[in-house]
């Protein structure tokens, strides 16, 4: 492979914002797994935000990406997997897998899509110095050239319309997206360095907190307190049924706090058995025990220390995957005015569902 941009290349990041700037450029946040596509020739390397190879993992991108792109090229985007309901990014986590005969029977069962937002080499020229927007242009025509030879490369959406920007924030949540990335106009691409800027949601909730997990340096401090959900109650009154779900963790504490929390907890420590995620009975409730499922949790210990569910923590969240938070919630305070049974489902805010292939169109 010989390109005018080479790997190793860490991709060009965004730090956030709580609103939306103006007079920028504004693209939809697509939530999957950044990557930088290599292309000369026959030849094609697939790396990660971190550089890692990611090519064995998707050998049916690897193919439409050989099939469909000009010889030469290097793209900057993100690899998705498009579910019924939108964005599916816990069958995408799936896709890392050390097994070949895995490898190719999830790419046949889930496979994957790549949706382009940058260029930095086209043909001979490598593009790093270019403004943004003669990049976006000249992947633009790039991309037109693939036209409805492959059904898996797509262009992200763009605008430079605040007013649009605003309606997409809060309509592609509906379809699994996670916000919005702004980039100046004449902003060269700069790896490795927060130079854009993204907008994701911003909310709240009240959760029980469950147990803990011990920090990495002892047993003596908290790494992350475990949170869960009660079932909604039924709308004719009867109490809910199901028991308390584990949706995520909070752990952002300095480290003084995380020894204070420790000693304060201590009382609130009971025997796995006696909690409603011991092993085996909970019946269809998620547990933490369910993180060995995720290719990320790989070589974790699920273990915790199981607290009598009666404290009630406010955390900030995005947005949900599933029955959990999408990423790590950030702590906001106890909540010792709350009940435990009332923090459930029901005050998460569920975006009005609206269909990917409307985005990508």
């Amino acid at each position: 492979m010989d390109l005018p941009v080479m790997p190793p290349i860490k991709p060009m990041l965004a730090r956030a914002v709580g609103e939306i700037p103006p007079g920028l450029v504004y693209e939809p946040k697509w939530d999957g797994f950044r990557a930088l596509v290599f292309r000369d020739g026959d030849e094609v390397e697939i790396t990660s935000r971190a550089t890692k190879s990611m090519t064995r993992y998707f050998p049916e991108l690897v193919a439409d990406l050989r099939a469909s792109l000009p010889e030469r090229c290097v793209l900057d985007g993100e690899i998705v997997v498009v579910g019924s309901d939108g964005l599916d990014f816990e069958a995408l986590q799936q896709r890392v897998h050390p097994e070949a005969s895995r490898v190719a029977r999830l790419a046949a069962e889930t496979p994957v899509s790549f949706v382009a937002f940058d260029l930095l080499s086209d043909g001979d020229a490598a593009l790093l110095t270019c403004p943004f927007a003669d990049r976006r242009a000249r992947l633009t025509a790039l991309l037109a050239q693939v036209g409805d030879r492959s059904a898996r490369i797509h262009l992200t959406p763009a605008t430079d319309d605040l007013a649009v920007a605003r309606a997409w924030f809060d309509r592609f949540e509906g379809a699994g997206l996670d916000g919005l990335v702004a980039k100046a106009p004449d902003s060269r691409y700069e790896p490795d360095r927060r130079t854009m800027f993204k907008i994701k949601h911003d909310r709240t909730a009240d959760c029980v907190v469950a147990g803990y997990r011990a920090h990495k340096s002892g047993v003596d401090a908290l790494g992350s307190l475990l949170l869960g959900l009660y079932p909604d109650a039924p709308a004719d009154g009867t109490p809910p049924g199901g028991g308390l779900a584990a949706v995520g963790v909070t752990s952002a504490f300095p480290m003084a706090r995380r020894r204070e929390l420790v000693r304060e907890l201590a009382d609130l420590v009971i025997p796995i058995e006696e909690h409603p995620w011991a092993p085996g009975a909970a019946g269809g409730t998620r547990t933490p025990w369910d993180a060995g499922e995720s290719r990320w949790a790989s070589g974790r210990d699920p273990s915790f220390v199981p607290l009598r569910p009666v404290l009630v923590v406010e955390v900030r969240y995005d947005h949900m995957e599933g029955l959990r938070f999408r990423h790590t919630t950030q702590f906001v305070r106890f909540r010792p005015d709350r009940e435990p049974r009332g923090c459930t489902f029901a005050q998460l805010e569920r975006p009005a569902r609206f269909d990917l292939a409307d985005v990508l169109r």
